[in-house]
């Protein structure tokens, strides 16, 4: 941050004669220590100084009061308003980021607001739940306002996105334009994927959440950041292997959603609240959606389903409104150009800010900046590492390419154009929810896992080496014939390019690659499997752009687990959820004539590609 000078000209801040509760105080000493000093910075640079009115109350439908910091420009007159609701501190949103202090100077109202339950606003937080019905009242209460010219826009990433589409699908009258980015599509790929519960809300609760809530209930235990890193050194592994799931005490005071996630399995009508797949034709706003290959796993598939969903609603309107991005990037980093141990170039990051401000100056003030005449898909090609601009997703000249995994004689499982005819029947691992397979790497991005060829519960499918450069862009199908010995168990099916060093990357974070298979139908009850059946289990969420260059080799990488990102099968037929009892399974991937297990790449035909 820049240092502050001595003195900042025509500073206006004020607290709308509200009492600050002693809940309130340490993020409101925050707030203004934040905002005093990007005013200053401001003037130092010469910038127009924004007023700033500091939890200003919005009462919603029920009573309840949120508190949120209103910024103005330094100017007369209404504006367009920018809302940007979040639950990880209002008071800690324009450290974080920079488009607060950016969009003010272009002449935006700016609205950041505390979610309900969250720091300075009232009720209690129940995640998701009530954001449709608040994130409505914020906007018509916005538009209102005298400082407001009734056009609003809403932006933010991860929870500050998924609020923007809850909100957006109530339909709200004057919200026209709305960039969410890195969020889902439905909570069935979101709190769950192929019907695995996310192990990742044990820690986003407890880092993001329960410090908070720690402090307004006045319970004991971490109530910093800081606090919660140390705590969770020592008791993570604990959490993380907990079982049965539901009796992990550690949440049931500052999380009771938690334990109400866990006993809703992700078919259930109970998540019909945060589904958006059949609510897009209430949606009149300009969507941008942002996401990245690195992204939490219902980013990518977020991103690319709402985009598709709005184009389907929208077929019939001159005009879609309706645009994507994907980078190379893993959740909130879009302004750097590595993604875990990979750096793809400097082009990779991009000006987040600006993206968001030309998106709201088109469809806000009407600046003809060429915003609607640009291609509504916008991809980082990674390995060739080039951003490059689309008419649609997934590619129309994608080839669909099949891959067969094979077991050839020796021992040497391979992944090859056509099926073996001579080649054994299955390759089988074994999956032991006791041991289960791990993540070697805390943090997502492309990650080595050559390390892997040495374990005997992975099975690696390599292609030989490619003999010119190869490109896979779109959704990803893997067709897999398998048996097992339990009756139940979690099928994982990753795609790796193989370096020729040996070092080998994946393409995507953890979530769109596994399927249990008790939910291979996505029915509400489980369905479990007959041991030694072969049943065919579609993986149809898997999606990437990636150039294998040439002497790379196409890698699949099949296991039954892949800790702590989801919760493990324990492979009885009963849920981790509710039992603790395990069971190690015997898994069988089949490869004879009458069970051909492949995998569907979609390549890009060569010079058909043109780099931007």
């Amino acid at each position: 941050m820049i240092a502050a000078p001595k003195r900042a000209r025509n500073f206006h801040c004020w607290l709308n004669g509200r009492r600050i509760l002693p809940v309130m105080r340490a993020a409101f000493v925050l707030s203004i220590a934040l905002s005093l000093d990007l005013l200053f910075s401001l003037a130092a640079s010469g910038e127009a100084r924004p007023s700033i009115q500091l939890d200003v109350p919005v009462k919603m439908r029920d009573g309840v009061t949120l508190s949120a910091d209103v910024w103005l420009p330094d100017a007369t007159g209404k504006f367009p308003v920018l809302i940007y609701r979040t639950p990880y501190g209002k008071a800690k949103a324009p450290k974080d980021w920079t488009t607060f202090v950016k969009a003010v100077t272009r002449g935006y109202a700016v609205v950041i607001q505390d979610v309900r339950g969250r720091y300075a606003s009232e009720g209690d937080f129940d995640p998701y739940r009530n954001e449709g019905r608040d994130g409505y009242d914020t906007i018509e209460w916005a538009a209102t306002q005298p400082w407001s010219n009734g056009v609003i826009g809403t932006f933010g990433l991860s929870y500050p996105g998924a609020v923007q589409w809850l909100a957006a699908v109530e339909n709200p009258p004057h919200l026209k334009a709305m960039v969410p980015a890195m969020t889902f599509s439905t909570p069935r790929n979101f709190f769950y994927s192929g019907g695995v519960f996310d192990g990742s809300w044990l820690d986003w609760i407890w880092f993001n959440i329960a410090p908070d809530a720690r402090v307004r209930k006045h319970l004991p235990g971490p109530k910093t950041r800081k606090e919660a890193a140390s705590a969770w050194k020592k008791e993570h592994e604990r959490m993380q292997n907990y079982l049965p799931m539901r009796d992990l005490p550690d949440l049931k005071t500052v999380a009771p959603f938690y334990y109400e996630w866990l006993a809703h399995p992700p078919m259930s009508d109970w998540w019909d609240g945060a589904e958006l797949r059949d609510k897009y034709d209430r949606v009149h706003a300009a969507v941008l959606n942002i996401s990245g290959w690195y992204d939490e796993a219902y980013g990518p598939d977020g991103a690319t389903t709402n985009f598709n969903g709005l184009l389907d609603a929208r077929k019939n309107e001159p005009s879609p409104r309706s645009e994507t991005i994907i980078g190379a990037w893993t959740h909130g980093e879009l302004q750097v150009s590595k993604a875990g141990d990979l750096d793809f170039g400097k082009s990779a990051a991009v000006d987040y800010d600006e993206i968001i401000l030309r998106w709201m100056d088109h469809y806000l003030k009407g600046i003809d900046n060429g915003v609607e005449k640009e291609k509504p898909v916008r991809i980082f090609v990674m390995g060739a590492n080039v951003w490059r601009d689309e008419d649609a997703w997934p590619l129309v000249r994608a080839q669909q390419t099949p891959f067969y995994l094979t077991n050839a004689a020796g021992a040497k499982l391979s992944l090859g154009a056509d099926p073996c005819a001579n080649c054994d029947p299955f390759a089988e691992f074994t999956s032991d929810p006791a041991h289960p397979v791990r993540d070697l790497y805390e943090q997502f991005g492309a990650r080595d896992y050559r390390s892997f060829a040495r374990r005997k519960d992975v099975l690696l499918f390599d292609s030989e080496p490619l003999t010119s450069d190869l490109e896979v862009t779109g959704p990803i199908q893997a067709e897999m014939y398998v048996s097992a010995d339990v009756s139940d168990f979690d099928l994982w099916v990753r795609v790796l390019d193989v370096w020729p060093d040996g070092a080998a990357y994946n393409l995507m974070s953890p979530g769109l690659d596994v399927l249990r298979a008790s939910y291979r139908n996505q029915s509400v009850k489980p369905e479990l499997v007959e041991p030694g059946k072969v049943y065919r289990l579609e993986l149809n969420r898997l999606l990437t752009s990636n150039l294998f260059r040439k002497g790379h080799r196409i890698r699949v990488q099949v296991s039954g687990a892949f800790m702590p990102h989801f919760s493990r099968n324990l492979q009885t037929g009963k849920s981790e959820v509710t039992t603790s009892a395990m069971q190690v399974g015997h898994i069988r991937i089949h490869d004879d004539a009458g069970h051909v297990s492949r995998i569907v790449l979609p390549v890009i035909p060569a010079g058909t590609a043109v780099a931007k």
